[in-house]
């Protein structure tokens, strides 16, 4: 990997490539062993060139954002982790139309329209993930999703050109989009809001903090939800009638507070987290007779 390394340094410069970095760092778990190399790109160039090069010398490469729905396994990474983050965050608004890099996070865009008086991203002015992850997982909330608003995408592709995709184009739906089966990295998103009021703006999402604050475990590192939601059902809700409030396996705990939530309450381990997830998996079917499945993205080791 060495020689990688040395690849991506010319590529991207010293400082945006670091040897054998703890995943804990950038996962709002905390968990997580190391990366061989984490690669911090600051422009769309760079992070074409990381791919370039990963694809050219056959090395695994895994794009993040923030790691808000992120679980590394205690092995770490055998390859390249790209992080597309604060450094490809910016934000630009014209009009009733919001052009967003894919590092940003989707609380600033929702702090960003509210300043401009814009509606239709109160949904998201909560969800602790960054845009890019977002338009991957059509990530929603209290009744909005990302497909509600977005027109069209910049990607680029695994032979390193850099494209636009328009919304109708990917799919989207719970959870889903054909991105990931495309291979394609998400560097930017192109958001239609509305005018409104900003008043009403704040004072829904002022609304939907303190339901957040009141229902969800935000003391606690955790991915968010952890499973998805089934069909005609709520998991949190059957996590807890299958008696599971507060189980734990070593330092992973299903949250007191929404049984929907793994936590962790110090020092789990991702192993922690797998073995809690199958004992509530089995559990959640036995009881019920539905089985649940992991919304959290499990990296590295064996799922």
């Amino acid at each position: 990997m060495q020689h990688v390394a040395e690849l991506l340094r010319e590529a991207a410069g010293n400082d945006r490539i670091l040897l054998q970095e703890s995943m804990k760092k950038h996962t709002t778990f905390r968990i997580g062993g190391p990366a061989d190399i984490f690669a911090v790109p600051q422009t769309a160039a760079e992070a074409a060139a990381i791919v370039r090069i990963c694809r050219e010398q056959g090395v695994p490469l895994y794009v993040i954002g923030n790691g808000s729905n992120l679980l590394v396994a205690d092995e770490g990474w055998r390859g390249v982790i790209l992080q597309i983050y604060r450094n490809l965050s910016e934000i630009t608004v014209s009009g009733d139309t919001m052009k967003v890099q894919a590092g940003a996070m989707l609380s600033a865009m929702a702090k960003r329209a509210l300043a401009c008086s814009l509606t239709g991203l109160e949904f998201a002015s909560g969800i602790p993930g960054t845009v890019g992850g977002a338009v991957v997982m059509n990530a929603g909330a209290y009744g909005g999703e990302i497909r509600d608003v977005l027109t069209q995408i910049t990607v680029l592709t695994p032979e390193g050109t850099i494209e636009t995709v328009p919304a109708e184009k990917l799919e989207l739906s719970y959870r889903h989009s054909v991105i990931p089966e495309k291979n394609w990295i998400v560097l930017g998103a192109e958001f239609r809001l509305c005018q409104g009021d900003a008043e009403s703006i704040r004072a829904q999402m002022e609304e939907l903090k303190e339901r957040r604050v009141a229902k969800q475990p935000l003391d606690l590192p955790s991915a968010g939800s952890t499973f998805k939601r089934p069909e005609g059902h709520f998991a949190g809700k059957l996590i807890m009638e299958a008696g599971l409030r507060g189980f734990s396996v070593g330092d992973a705990q299903v949250s007191e507070k929404h049984c929907g939530f793994i936590v962790n309450r110090g020092n789990a381990s991702a192993d922690d987290v797998l073995r809690l997830i199958r004992e509530v998996t089995q559990r959640v079917r036995e009881h019920a007779g539905v089985t649940l499945e992991p919304e959290v993205k499990i990296l590295g080791g064996h799922k």
